[in-house]
């Protein structure tokens, strides 16, 4: 069943809103477009629709870059001038903090950087019949392709190599992380010596299997604040590198002066914060949960010299904030802090936090509860993911 609406206002995970008796979220439209639409799902208090025709198109609708956008589920803004999608997005930060969080601010500063090609990671999926691509949206059908208008050229590079030259019967998943080198992740039911020998033929440095060392070097090495960052394929790392150093560089200057001060950074991962702090604070404590990025953090701090950084291998959960902290850095996972982990934060009260988010939800939340302590001071924008719905924020607050 189709109808036509107007599409009226920008909501989180790339849909726009429209009304018809009830609540239409509408993928594919841009606030502003009367659109028809294919109703796709039915629920009691609002309906889902996909848009088939525009009928009154925005003055922001794009022409997509790639041939199968709409199909493959790996972005979803294509359609929408890269403008507009920056806009769009402080929009729904802005109300997912008033209406979900109760906390009113002006905008922050806005960072983006590049548009396209700024992806140096990719996690491929592989398919029974040994197509690799992304997932279509909302679905396990994997969407062949040769190359990606989001990803770095050395990664679209060896995509084609990879699936010409490894055999893909034993493997469900490739990772490829790029920096000075390119290593991959292969993930399958059971060891393939022969997929990690053909893969390392690819140019590829190095090759992890599971868990397990396979072949060349296990990780790869980038650059931030003047220092080398080495991260394995098992470890998260930013993906958009470039916005990223923009980021530490902007957190680590708001923090200034960190002469005599300690830090904890939760959620540290291989120390893409606990390092640059580390070079200006007086101690800096990195917490981290996953085993792979703890080694890759010591290996950090031994290569770049680093000998006032504290690795605690544990959840934030279980960490026991102990001692007193001038700042905590705070960097969760899409559902943001647990209740311990808030709840352990508040008490221990230090002058500052810094909080990057990367869901307006679950920040908006976070900050309500904190918000009777502290005063968020700004919340800044962050694109991390150009042409997808990920919406990114640093959120700054002092003790009141």
């Amino acid at each position: 069943m189709t109808e036509i609406l107007k599409s009226l206002a920008p909501a989180y995970g790339g849909y726009s809103i429209a009304r018809d008796g009830k609540v239409v979220f509408i993928r594919g439209a841009i606030p502003g477009e009367v659109v028809e639409v294919d109703i796709i799902e039915k629920k009691r208090d609002y309906c889902v629709a996909s848009v088939v025709n525009v009928l009154e198109p925005s003055e922001y609708r794009v022409a997509p870059k790639c041939p199968v956008f709409g199909i493959c589920g790996g972005c979803q803004l294509q359609f929408m001038s890269y403008d507009r999608q920056l806009t769009l997005k402080g929009e729904i930060l802005l109300d997912s903090l008033s209406r979900l969080g109760g906390i009113e601010t002006e905008p922050g500063t806005a960072f983006f950087d590049a548009q396209w090609n700024y992806r140096r990671r990719a996690q491929f999926k592989v398919s029974r019949r040994g197509e690799v691509g992304f997932f279509r949206e909302s679905t396990r059908e994997v969407v062949d392709f040769n190359e990606c208008p989001l990803l770095v050229g050395e990664i679209n590079d060896v995509l084609p190599k990879i699936k010409d030259m490894v055999p893909m019967e034993n493997l469900r998943e490739i990772h490829v992380s790029s920096g000075d080198s390119l290593a991959a992740l292969l993930r399958g039911e059971e060891y393939d010596a022969g997929a990690c020998a053909k893969a390392m033929e690819t140019g590829l440095s190095g090759v992890v299997f599971n868990d397990v060392q396979a072949a060349g070097q296990a990780y790869v090495t980038l650059y931030i604040s003047g220092m080398k960052y080495s991260v394995s394929p098992w470890t998260f790392f930013q993906a958009h590198w470039t916005l990223n150093r923009k980021i530490v560089d902007f957190i680590v200057s708001s923090l200034q002066p960190a002469e005599g001060k300690r830090i904890l950074d939760l959620y540290a991962g291989a120390g893409n914060f606990s390092l640059p702090l580390a070079a200006c604070a007086e101690e800096v404590t990195a917490v981290e949960e996953n085993r792979h990025a703890v080694d890759d953090a010591a290996r950090n701090m031994q290569i770049n010299s680093v000998r006032n950084c504290r690795i605690v291998r544990s959840s934030a959960e279980k960490f026991k904030l102990t001692g007193k902290f001038d700042v905590v850095i705070l960097d969760p996972p899409r559902p943001g802090l647990t209740s311990e982990v808030a709840r352990k934060v508040l008490a221990h009260a230090a002058p500052r936090i810094v909080y990057v988010s990367c869901n307006p939800s679950t920040l908006a939340r976070d900050l309500k509860k904190m918000k009777d302590k502290y005063e968020v001071e700004a919340v800044h924008q962050i694109d991390f993911f150009p042409n997808t719905f990920h919406i990114e924020a640093a959120a700054f607050l002092r003790i009141r």
